[in-house]
């Protein structure tokens, strides 16, 4: 029974009964069911204020692909689709085919005695003919007659046309047209409706093959056959699995706002990715991630200027079989140029110099020249460096800027030999301490020493930058964190960059390469100041823009090279209570352990 049919039926049975009669004050299911006002036009109805249109397929091409339907079914709108198959008897079927089977032959023959030219056409349909009459004689084909119903909403008409225009656009394409219900829009909205009644009786004849195309029941899918579990797909539930280092390069971005999940997501990847054996190292600006490496069996470093851990900038990585000392040795000492850049608050080029100069000479000190290896030498530090600058013309500036990391209020952090050990398998850098004026200098000196490491041993890596920005706000900075993901793939390394701050991100001339060489983006919750710029940067649709507005905590949408769908991303009982960030369960989960301790 259809909505209308509730209604009327309420009518009628409201006629016969009595306004004092206590039965009519009960609420039925009809009640419930039915509009409180439908208004039908020519082209439109109108449910309770909701407007619908109703159209039927008319025609088909001659092949139909698989999945032909997933366009309509993924699109960002509210509309129904209704696919109503009728079969049709076969013994009766094979009797009208065997009288059209002769008309045709007939045809070939009479145009063969004209000495007419033979029609491919007419042809082709006899070869189609004998063939699906030998599969339906054979019982391996069936008929059926099919119709193709949608129905699409809107609050007014200038969104139906809006929509209709896109499904015709769509459908179109594939060369199959459909038309408006026209003065049948109660008919057809009746036949949308899983009440399992076709009342427009458009129907298109198909056999079993062509009409398993229509099967209805996919969706855009961003899968593959192995990997990590990165979330679910919120258009069909599909789960969104893969490996990030079977794509063309192993890097990802994340953008998101404060509280989106952003840190929630890039800790589930981490948990889940030690399980296979992948080696994860963090920056980590908030000291959000101490728990995950405590209850993994991770290391995790708290630097700050009071710290026991202590990094030296001036490290070098040994050279392997296939590099030569000296290509090393420049390519570190132009690392550390830009190091002290941003240290001294920029350069004069006679400064760099100097710089330069002053760098070959302190390694040189230590006999590291580049000529033979240096496997086994102590490096140099920065009071070496001091010294060395000291016996050099024209470095007065850069001494006095210099000496608040060597003597001054900043020099317990960099001015030490290097005593962390990051060759294990989980490894956290805790920037929360640090001054913020340092907190960029110190993400390059780790990021530095991270890399130096990566480079001795070959093994499946991946680095996250939470609060990628930092290093986005200087240019040598960015640009030695680009560099980074660029040649990270040589090394079996991928970058996992996170960012709450998308205008300073994208603003940094290395922002976009840096979402061009991601395999990888996910973009989660956004504010309206920053939305505009990711709809011009991903080209996002106007609906995806507002889902990304709209999106709750955990959800957004998952880019792998040109594919995207809707996320959310979905934790287990035991993975939520080691990587959740919400302030509230993590005082309950102190409070429990604490509660366990004295007890025990």
């Amino acid at each position: 029974m259809g909505i209308f049919d509730f209604i009327k039926k309420g009518n009628r049975e409201g006629d016969n009964k009595s306004a004092l009669d206590t039965e009519s004050a009960l609420m039925t299911l009809e009640d419930v069911v039915a509009p409180s006002a439908v208004s039908v036009s020519p082209r439109s109805i109108s449910i309770s204020g909701q407007n619908a249109r109703v159209f039927f397929a008319v025609s088909y091409p001659r092949y139909l692909n698989d999945g032909w339907l997933e366009p309509i079914l993924n699109l960002e709108k509210e509309l129904d689709v209704s696919i109503v198959i009728h079969p049709i008897d076969t013994a009766e079927t094979l009797k009208k085919f065997q009288k059209k089977v002769a008309e045709v032959q007939s045809q070939i023959s009479m145009n063969e005695e004209k000495g007419m030219v033979r029609d491919p056409q007419l042809e082709a349909a006899y070869r189609n003919l004998e063939e699906l009459r030998d599969k339906l004689q054979q019982a391996e084909e069936k008929l059926f007659d099919v119709g193709l119903y949608i129905a699409v909403y809107g609050k007014d008409d200038d969104a139906l046309n809006k929509t209709e225009s896109e499904v015709k656009g769509i459908l179109d394409s594939r060369l199959v047209y459909i038309k408006p219900a026209l003065f049948q829009q109660e008919q057809g909205l009746r036949s949308v409706l899983p009440t399992m009644t076709d009342e427009l009786l458009v129907h298109s004849k198909f056999n079993s093959s062509p009409l398993s195309s229509f099967f209805p029941f996919t969706s855009f899918d961003l899968t593959s056959d192995n990997g990590i579990l990165y979330g679910i797909n919120r258009h069909n539930s599909s789960l969104v699995l893969f490996d990030r280092f079977s794509l063309t390069n192993y890097n990802s971005v994340t953008f998101a706002t404060s509280g989106a999940g952003k840190s929630y997501a890039i800790k589930l990847e981490i948990l889940r990715s030690l399980m296979f054996g992948t080696e994860v190292i963090v920056i980590d600006p908030e000291r959000e991630y101490e728990y995950l490496a405590e209850a993994t069996g991770g290391r995790f470093f708290n630097i700050a200027l009071s710290s026991a851990h202590h990094i030296n900038p001036f490290d070098l990585p040994d050279p392997q079989e296939d590099e030569e000392p000296m290509d090393i040795l420049r390519s570190h000492i132009i690392e550390l140029t830009g190091l002290f850049r941003l240290m001294l608050g920029g350069l004069t080029p006679e400064e760099e110099t100097v710089i330069d100069q002053a760098l070959h000479e302190v390694y040189a000190l230590k006999d590291i020249t580049g000529d033979v290896s240096w496997s086994g030498q102590e490096p140099p530090l920065l009071t070496d460096f001091e010294m060395v600058l000291a016996g050099m013309d024209g470095s007065d500036s850069l001494i006095a800027r210099l000496q608040k990391y060597t003597s001054g209020t900043w020099s317990g952090f960099m001015n030490q030999p290097t005593n962390v050990d990051i060759n294990q398998k989980f490894i956290v850098f805790s920037l929360r301490d640090m001054e913020d004026e340092l907190k960029s200098v110190a993400m390059y000196i780790i990021t530095n020493h991270i890399w130096n490491m990566v480079r001795r041993r070959l093994k499946k890596r991946l680095l996250v930058i939470d609060e990628a920005w930092w290093m986005m706000k200087s240019e040598d900075t960015a640009s030695f964190l680009f560099s980074l993901a660029k040649r990270g793939r040589k090394y079996y390394l991928g970058i996992a960059t996170i960012t709450q701050d998308v205008d300073d991100f994208l603003r940094s001339p290395y922002g976009v390469p840096m979402i061009t060489n991601s395999s990888l983006q996910f973009l989660m919750k956004q504010s309206p100041t920053s939305i505009d710029l990711l709809q011009r940067t991903f080209n996002l649709t106007d609906e995806e823009k507002l889902l990304l507005l709209e999106s709750n905590v955990g959800e957004g949408i998952f880019f792998v090279g040109l594919k995207h769908v809707a996320i959310k991303v979905i934790a287990s009982y035991t993975e939520d209570q080691i990587i959740t960030s919400d302030p509230h369960q993590i005082l309950q989960i102190k409070q429990a352990r604490a509660e366990l301790k004295s007890a025990s």
